[in-house]
């Protein structure tokens, strides 16, 4: 169990790595978005690269924040049912979703991603439209943002399986970021010292 845990850690800090580089990858998406919008209205000319860029950006943003959205547990839950079941419920119930949904359906993905994605890398596939770009680097996208949340999904797995052994405490793999609530509260805190 000592080296999944470590596996585990290992695919948690790359997911986190790429998380955050996929951040600027926003930025740079509103920033040719924007850019692009002024050119138009205020010139009048266009063009598709600039709107190809756009979409590959976000295809990459999607992609590749996957796998850090289920690392950080903000990934859309019934926690309205599951709430009211004893952590070790909740646990079972993580593992069922994983290993009976998250990981088949990831592995079927990659299962047609992967020759999809390789045939547009080997014809060097470029886009139709007057002006694109090339296609194939998009297409990459996808298996490689299911291979990272698959990865995700066998770190979640082990995470889970180790808090049931007693090994993993549960803040390992409950939700990163604050609620609401505590927000608020600490924006009224932050006021009160000003």
């Amino acid at each position: 169990m000592s080296f999944l845990l470590s596996l585990s850690r290992f695919i948690d800090e790359l997911n986190e790595k790429i998380g955050h580089g996929v951040s600027w990858a926003l930025l740079a998406a509103v920033l040719i978005c924007s850019g692009n919008a002024v050119v138009r209205y205020l010139f009048n000319m266009s063009s598709n690269g600039w709107l190809e860029i756009q979409w590959y950006l976000f295809g990459a943003i999607f992609l590749l924040a996957t796998s850090y959205t289920l690392r950080r547990n903000e990934h859309v839950r019934i926690d309205v049912i599951v709430g009211h079941f004893s952590k070790r419920t909740q646990v079972w119930i993580d593992l069922f979703g994983f290993i009976l949904f998250l990981m088949p359906a990831t592995l079927l993905i990659l299962y047609y991603a992967v020759p999809y994605a390789w045939i547009s890398l080997q014809n060097q596939e470029m886009s139709s439209n007057a002006g694109g770009l090339i296609v194939w680097p998009a297409k990459l996208m996808i298996p490689v943002g299911f291979v990272l949340l698959a990865l995700q999904g066998v770190s979640e797995i082990i995470k889970r399986i180790g808090y049931l052994q007693g090994k993993v405490p549960a803040s390992a793999f409950e939700k990163q970021t604050a609620t609401p609530e505590e927000e608020i509260a600490a924006i009224k805190a932050a006021n009160k010292l000003n």
